[in-house]
C-alpha cells in the first residue's frame, strides 16, 4: 500500500457531486495527499471539474494532487478506490423519453429513476457500462472498492454482483441519513441526540428503531412522537423543495407502523395507491408532485451555469462537509479507523425475509477488512411484502441483463405496481416497445426487435 490513495471519479464532469466528495475526502488528514484521478466523456465537464478541484486543494492547503483523463482504462489504473456518478443518456434525451413516452398512455410518474419504466430503462442503459468499468477494474486495479453512487442503485448493484462478484463494490445513496435528518428536525429534536438502526432496499429501506438518547444515557422509541405530530398536522414540516410536502411518507407510516427512508415524490410511484387516473383528489391530497424530476434536472442546469463562472473566477472554494459516506468509507479502509456506513450489498442472508440475491441495504462495518454487511434478520411480514413488490422488478430487469432475454423487459414492467395500477397489458408492451425504440442508441443490441410473446 502507497502512502497515499489513488482515488479514480468516472463521471467526473458530475462537477458538484465531486466537490462534496473531494472536499469531504481532503478535509481527513489521512486522506489530504490523495492522488485523484478524474474521467469523463466530456471534456468541457471535466476542465471544469478540474479546476473546481484543484481551487478545493489550494483553500484546503491539501498535498492531493489531480489529473484528468477520458480514458477509463488509464483513469482506473492502479486505483484504490473507484468513485462511479454518471446519467447514460442524460436529461436530454433519455430523462425527458422515459417521462414523455409513458404520458401518452396516461402513465404520469414523479422521478422515474429508481423503478416503474423509467427506472427498468435507465437501469438498461446504465449496467452495461458498469460492467464495462468493472472489466477494466478487473484488468488494471482488482483489489479496489467501487463506490457506486449510480441509479436504479439496486437494479446496478445486483447485476454487478451477478456478473462480476470478485469485485469489491458498495452502492451508496443519502436517504437513511437524510431521512433521520428530516425526522429530527420534524420533532425539534437535535440530531446527534438521534439513533436508529434501517434495513430493507434501496430507496424502500424502513427505520426498524428511532430513538432519542435521554439525559440518563437511555433511550425513547420515537414513533409514537411521529404519529402524533402527524396527526396534529406538526409534520411534516416544510422541507428545502415546496413542491415536496412529504405526506406520502407520513401516510405510509399510519398503515405499515414504520417510517420509509426515501422521500415521499419517490414513494408515491413505488406503490399502486397515489397516483391513480381520475384520481386527481390523491395528488392534490398528498402533494405529489408530478413530473418532478424534469424539473429538478432543469433547474439544476440552470444553476450550473452560474457556478461554473463563479468557480472559474474565485481564488478559493467554501468547503462544507456533505452527508455522503464515500469520505468516511475511504478513510476507514485506507486507516482502520472503524465506522459505520449503510450501503447496498448482495443480501447474502443478512435480511431473512428478502432473497439471497437480491441488493439489500443495511448497516456496514467499515475498516481495513473493507466494506462488511450486518446481521437483520426477518423484517417485519407487511415490509417484506411490500419490498418484494418492487424487488420482482429488479429481479426480471437483472435477468434481462443477464440472460439477453428481451421479454423480461416486457416482465419486469408488467410487475412493477404503479404502471400495472395505470395500463392493461396490451399498453404495457406498446409502451415498453416504444421505449425502446426512442432508447435504441443508448441499449444493447439485443434490446432491439419486437416485444410480442413467441406462441407457445
Amino acid at each position: 500500500m502507497t502512502k497515499d490513495p489513488r482515488i479514480t471519479f468516472i463521471g467526473a464532469g458530475s462537477t458538484v457531486f465531486m466537490k462534496n466528495i473531494i472536499g469531504d475526502v481532503l478535509q481527513r488528514p489521512a486522506l489530504s495527499g490523495a492522488k485523484i484521478a478524474l474521467m469523463d466523456i466530456n471534456p468541457q465537464r471535466l476542465e471544469e471539474s478540474a479546476i473546481v478541484a484543484n481551487k478545493l486543494i489550494s483553500t484546503l492547503g491539501a498535498k492531493a494532487t489531480v489529473e484528468t483523463h477520458t480514458d477509463q482504462r488509464k483513469a482506473l489504473s492502479g486505483a484504490d478506490f473507484v468513485v462511479v456518478a454518471f446519467q447514460i443518456g442524460g436529461y436530454e434525451p433519455c430523462t425527458v423519453t422515459d417521462f414523455e413516452l409513458p404520458k401518452k398512455y396516461g402513465l404520469r410518474q414523479t422521478i422515474a429513476d429508481t423503478l416503474g419504466v423509467g427506472g427498468i430503462m435507465r437501469g438498461l442503459r446504465t449496467v452495461p457500462h458498469l460492467w464495462k468499468i468493472c472489466e477494466d477494474m478487473l484488468a488494471v486495479c482488482p483489489h479496489a472498492i467501487m463506490l457506486q453512487y449510480v441509479n436504479p442503485m439496486a437494479i446496478n448493484t445486483w447485476a454487478i454482483a451477478e456478473k462480476y462478484p470478485t469485485i469489491r463494490q458498495v452502492g451508496l445513496c443519502h436517504s437513511v441519513q437524510g431521512t433521520a435528518m428530516e425526522l429530527a428536525e420534524d420533532l425539534e429534536i437535535p440530531y446527534d441526540e438521534i439513533r436508529y438502526r434501517s434495513a430493507g432496499i434501496n430507496h424502500m429501506a424502513f427505520f426498524l428503531e428511532f430513538e432519542h438518547r435521554q439525559p440518563d444515557g437511555s433511550y425513547r422509541n420515537l414513533y409514537p412522537d411521529l404519529f402524533r405530530a402527524y396527526r396534529e398536522g406538526r409534520a411534516p414540516k416544510p422541507g428545502w423543495n415546496p413542491r415536496c410536502v412529504n405526506k406520502v411518507r407520513y401516510e405510509m407510516l399510519t398503515r405499515l407502523g414504520y417510517f420509509v427512508t426515501e422521500s415521499s415524490e419517490h414513494f408515491a410511484e413505488y406503490t399502486p395507491y397515489f397516483i391513480k387516473e381520475g384520481r386527481d383528489d390523491l395528488i392534490k391530497k398528498f402533494g405529489i408532485p408530478l413530473d418532478e424530476y424534469p424539473k429538478r434536472c432543469i433547474e439544476q442546469i440552470e444553476k450550473w451555469r452560474g457556478q461554473t463562472t463563479t468557480y472559474r473566477s474565485a481564488d478559493k472554494i467554501e468547503v462544507k462537509k456533505s452527508k455522503e459516506y464515500a469520505s468516511s468509507i475511504i478513510n476507514s479502509v485506507w486507516t482502520g479507523e472503524p465506522s459505520v456506513i449503510y450501503g447496498n450489498l448482495r443480501n447474502n442472508g443478512c435480511i431473512t425475509s428478502l432473497p439471497a440475491n437480491c441488493a439489500a441495504e443495511v448497516p456496514c462495518l467499515v475498516d481495513h477488512n473493507g466494506i462488511q454487511p450486518t446481521f437483520i434478520g426477518d423484517l417485519p411480514p407487511q415490509l417484506t411484502a411490500l419490498m418484494r413488490t418492487n424487488i420482482n422488478v429488479q429481479e426480471l430487469t437483472v435477468a434481462a441483463l443477464m440472460t439477453e432475454n428481451r421479454e423480461h423487459i416486457f416482465h419486469a414492467a408488467m410487475l412493477d405496481p404503479h404502471t400495472a395500477a395505470e395500463l392493461d397489458l396490451d399498453q404495457i408492451w406498446s409502451l415498453v416497445d416504444e421505449l425502446l425504440v426512442a432508447h435504441r442508441d443508448w441499449l444493447p443490441e439485443w434490446t432491439s426487435g419486437k416485444g410480442k410473446m413467441r406462441a407457445a
